[in-house]
């Protein structure tokens, strides 16, 4: 596979493209929709690229069936949606306790519960905020692209298997099904990443290793959870990434990932159009979230309107950044159900009118 060309490729497709040619060697799952077509592709195609594929009797079987790929070494995967994850929490705390690389796909869909199978964003805090038991993250790339959902694969392994760590790629079931070209092209792990020392590969001829989280003496656990935290910390140093948007000069910066940072864009085009002057951030990773730039924005007077599919989540990191310096707002729906950029505009137009509002009254 050594071609670079454009094919038209749907998201899930382009997903299970980008994670073999970022050289993944096993691929365990169990079918949930709307990432169903991501298992099929990687039961067609993983196996040619010398790959092994294997359909879970659950969740609960593929994500331990990752955690056992992980301490052989091996790049492994798995991919579910919204109620697939949660049963997948525990083993993912499980590879976090163990410091165990592997990636995680969340193609979103409506909740709680079983909810729908219609695109939504109501997973952010699990997946940003670890999702399971104990002090642990896991870092999250949302692509807004098919042509993302290719290229993040081999940045999600390279964080993977540099911090020894399981990430999370958060798409949607829009972004899953939707169609795109995409331009191919082969990776190369990234040349820095550090050797494989730690895995269980048999001991003959050295001393045994042991991967395992269960610390019984508080003092291990303690120092376990420190160096985790430590390695949390060169994440957020080291991993932030996110794009903006016409934001130089503009005074109401919209906020938002994954499908409705597409939404965004449209918004910004059509404001230009009426002059009105509204940038985009799209955090491209959710954890660690691109803190700095809203908070060195909202020092100038920036004002937000942070724009999900959901009732609120991601909306809490941008007022923590912003630390009550500036006006933020909140623009979201539910259900699965895909806001317009004719109403997120409508909004943005009130936010712009009340600010020039206040500005003649204050002069």
């Amino acid at each position: 596979m050594a071609d670079r060309r454009r094919v038209l490729m749907s998201g899930n497709d382009a997903t299970g493209e980008g994670a073999i040619r970022a050289r993944v060697k096993a691929y365990y799952g169990y079918p949930i929709t709307p990432q169903n077509e991501l298992p099929a592709y990687m039961a067609e195609h993983l196996p040619e690229a010398g790959g092994v594929f294997i359909q879970a009797e659950s969740e609960l079987a593929a994500i331990n069936m990752v955690f056992g790929s992980a301490v052989a070494g091996a790049r492994a995967m798995t991919s579910s949606s919204s109620p697939g994850i949660s049963l997948k929490q525990e083993g993912i705390s499980y590879m976090a306790g163990c410091e165990l690389p592997g990636v995680i796909v969340n193609v979103q869909r409506g909740g709680p519960g079983l909810g729908n199978i219609a695109p939504a964003q109501g997973d952010y805090w699990q997946a940003t905020r670890g999702g399971g038991h104990g002090d642990y993250r896991t870092p999250v790339l949302a692509p807004h692209c098919v042509q993302e959902c290719f290229d993040l694969m081999p940045v999600a392994f390279d964080i993977a298997d540099r911090y020894r760590t399981p990430v999370v790629i958060l798409t949607d079931g829009r972004l899953g099904q939707m169609m795109e070209p995409v331009e191919l092209r082969d990776f190369q792990p990234a040349a820095d990443l550090p050797p494989k020392d730690w895995v269980l590969d048999g001991c003959k001829g050295r001393e045994p290793r042991r991967i395992l989280s269960l610390l019984l003496i508080e003092t291990e656990l303690e120092a376990l959870n420190d160096r985790l935290q430590a390695r949390y910390a060169e994440i957020t140093r080291n991993e932030v990434r996110f794009e903006t948007l016409n934001t130089d000069g503009a005074d109401l910066w919209l906020v938002a990932y994954g499908s409705c940072a597409r939404i965004c864009k449209e918004v910004v085009r059509r404001a230009k159009g009426e002059g009105l002057q509204i940038g985009l951030l799209r955090p491209i990773t959710l954890w660690p979230f691109p803190a700095a730039p809203v908070r060195q924005a909202a020092e100038r007077g920036v004002s937000f309107l942070v724009v999900e599919m959901s009732a609120g989540q991601m909306v809490e990191d941008v007022q923590l950044a912003v630390a009550g310096k500036a006006r933020v707002e909140f623009y979201g729906r539910t259900g699965g159900i895909v806001p317009s950029a004719t109403e997120v505009l409508a909004r943005a137009r009130e936010m712009v009118a009340d600010r020039r509002g206040g500005e003649t009254q204050r002069r």
